[in-house]
């Protein structure tokens, strides 16, 4: 031993493998990353596993030790991941093609199930680029371009999310959200084909509703118009002589407005003094 130790080359080289076991013994697990401990290609255990609802700081991440150039450790993120899709051609139920943008979240949630079936976060991302696609292309064939501009939208993302994720579960992976980033009418005939049809509803709908005011602007005309006569016949009832007056009043106000209205202020009218007509002007 105390040659040992008065050789410092055999001492350099110790304590080199000292330092090489201890690198290969204790690890340095993160807060944002899982670690699945493999042994010879097999998975022997996890550490800092994702629990839903679990506390910041409270989790497995610090510093933990290993087998020693048995046991390598595989570092899967724990992190919300994102699923870019890209676009694709939808054909709706009014027959209009649409253009659509659109994004998955997932989480890696049993992550020894995605070291076996995929080996890393990217290739799970690549298996679930076209079942997104797929799904988006079937749910959105089932509705019109009208539903993607509607609350059913949210029905429409809820179900491509239930479907995508019985797809993820066999990647360890839990879809957390879906959603459109944009939608859009190819540009050219099919866009003004659109805009037409469009426009040819609303005007549709404007004619019907001016047609319902009209027939009940109508209806509430007729209505006043026999509350007046009853409210006539009632005072004529009353005093024959008060409803004759209120008549020639009536009549000389439309008769002479008439000429003013025209543009004429200056028209005249030609009767005799005992004219009938003008029989309230000559008092009782």
């Amino acid at each position: 031993m105390d040659r040992l130790f008065r050789n410092p080359v055999a001492l350099g080289i110790m304590a080199i493998a000292v330092l090489l076991v201890l690198a290969n013994t204790l690890v340095a697990v993160p807060e944002t990353k899982q670690g699945v401990i493999v042994r010879f290609g097999e998975v022997v255990r996890l550490t800092n596993r994702y629990e839903e609802g679990q506390a910041f700081g409270q989790t497995g991440a610090g510093l933990i030790a290993k087998a020693p150039f048995l046991e390598q450790v595989v570092w899967v993120d724990k992190r919300i991941l994102d699923v870019e899709m890209e676009q694709q051609q939808v054909l709706s139920t009014d027959q209009l093609r649409l253009q659509v943008d659109a994004f998955a979240r997932f989480r890696i949630t049993k992550p020894e199930i995605m070291y076996i079936t995929a080996g890393s976060e990217e290739r799970v991302a690549d298996e679930l680029r076209p079942i997104l696609g797929s799904a988006l292309r079937n749910e959105l064939g089932k509705r019109p371009f009208a539903a993607l501009l509607s609350p059913e939208r949210g029905q429409v993302m809820d179900n491509i999310r239930t479907g995508l994720n019985r797809v993820a579960r066999q990647y360890g992976a839990e879809i957390v959200d879906v959603r459109i980033k944009r939608a859009d009418l190819p540009d050219g005939t099919p866009l003004e084909s659109a805009y037409q049809r469009m426009r040819t509803a609303r005007e549709q709908e404007a004619r019907t509703i001016k047609a319902q005011g009209a027939k009940q602007a109508q209806i509430i005309r007729a209505e006043a118009d026999a509350s007046a006569a009853r409210t006539y016949a009632e005072s004529f009832g009353k005093d024959a002589d008060f409803y004759d007056f209120y008549r020639a009043m009536k009549s000389y106000e439309t008769t002479f407005q008439k000429g003013a209205a025209e543009g004429d202020p200056q028209s005249s009218f030609v009767l005799s003094p005992d004219n009938e007509y003008l029989r309230q002007f000559r008092g009782q």
